[in-house]
């Protein structure tokens, strides 16, 4: 889930650019290192991220990091202390819970509906929030795109509360229709948003590199709690990746992607309505590397995992990102990483899977024909 098509990258184009900046890495590393990473790299970002996002920042705010993981674990142990509350989407992202919960923080789950995170309700549960964690432009992991409405009543609240909002922007470069989604960060006029992304799902996922976008009041206490632990960030990586974005092979390379994956996400949806009517209903969100669809034949979703693991389809159980509410049905499927023809083939094994005749027969033979468990064991 969430894998992007790697062998569409341009690796040829990508080598000759590292081979050139290896020949001549002194022009990068000896660059002054304060610790936010390769400059040249940071200003393509913050151009970048104005461009495409209508983000409102400069070079200065940007903060070169490992990853977004990366990035939730050190903003978790600056912004939050132990039993400090926080509000988190539900069902949400698990690294972010895991960061929160590493340093003791206090976990609000907040409800989505189609509007995105319910701020009226997060005002119920816990008014006096530290901060908040959301998608906006794509939720993890059901999909929808947080409303204005809604965006504006987050911003209002964090500017009377005083509190901060992560806003993890994943993978919003890959939406399919209607109109590019401005970053949460663009609105903000009080300093309470915190941009987190990466490259990590744009380009291929060795390449570790994501960036923080600070408000500039955070960032000398930022860069004094970074030190504990990392006093240089400079990386042939950095370089490399300054020169793709620069010379407009990141921008060309993400129209072809978006093409591409947005036919493989059709290619999914018609072989769905064909083969899964009355068992799973995909969602109508075309965005992402991944869509979500809700069982209609009566399972849970630990229960559809493991038919469809049996039979090969590596899908994921949309419970296993609830933090409160109640089984929401449903599963995860990937779709960027592979062709129309994997694509429909997968839906055939995963249309058997869901049918609830097979279930007690396939899970019989699965278990006592060790030949049939080889052969079906997810890839």
């Amino acid at each position: 889930m969430g894998a992007p098509a790697i062998a569409e990258f341009p690796a040829k184009l990508w080598g000759s650019i590292a081979a050139r900046r290896a020949r001549t890495f002194p022009s990068w590393l000896r660059t002054k290192d304060d610790g936010r990473g390769y400059r040249p790299l940071r200003e393509a970002i913050a151009h970048y991220l104005a461009v495409s996002r209508g983000a409102r920042c400069s070079a200065d705010q940007v903060i070169v990091v490992s990853g977004a993981q990366q990035a939730l674990d050190l903003l978790a142990r600056l912004v939050l202390k132990k039993d400090e509350p926080v509000w988190m989407e539900d069902p949400g992202y698990f690294g972010a819970e895991i960061a929160f919960s590493s340093v003791g923080a206090k976990i609000i789950p907040v409800p989505v509906d189609e509007q995105g995170l319910n701020v009226e309700a997060g005002l119920r549960l816990c008014p006096h929030a530290r901060g908040a964690y959301v998608t906006p432009a794509h939720q993890f992991p059901l999909g929808m795109t947080m409303s204005l409405q809604r965006r504006i009543a987050l911003l209002k609240w964090a500017s009377r509360a005083g509190a901060f909002v992560i806003e993890d922007d994943y993978d919003s470069e890959y939406r399919f229709e209607g109109s590019p989604v401005p970053a949460l960060q663009s609105l903000d006029r009080n300093s309470n948003v915190i941009l987190v992304g990466t490259f990590t799902k744009l380009l291929f996922p060795s390449l570790r590199i994501g960036y923080l976008v600070l408000p500039s009041s955070l960032m000398d206490l930022f860069m004094a709690f970074r030190y504990r632990t990392d006093f240089r960030n400079l990386s042939l990586d950095q370089a490399v990746l300054c020169d793709f974005i620069a010379d407009g092979h990141l921008g060309r390379h993400l129209r072809r992607m978006r093409n591409l994956y947005s036919s493989r996400l059709a290619a999914l949806m018609d072989a769905s309505h064909q083969y899964l009517r009355g068992l799973l209903r995909i969602s109508d969100v075309r965005a992402g590397l991944y869509t979500v669809g809700f069982l209609e034949n009566g399972m849970g979703s630990r229960q559809a995992e493991k038919a469809a693991a049996i039979r090969g389809i590596d899908v994921v159980a949309l419970d296993r990102y609830v933090l409160k509410l109640p089984d929401p049905k449903g599963v995860l499927m990937g779709f960027g990483a592979f062709n129309e023809t994997e694509i429909r083939r997968a839906v055939l094994q995963l249309a058997a899977a869901l049918d609830r005749r097979n279930v007690r027969t396939v899970t019989k033979e699965h278990l006592t024909n060790p030949t049939i468990s080889a052969t079906m064991k997810p890839n």
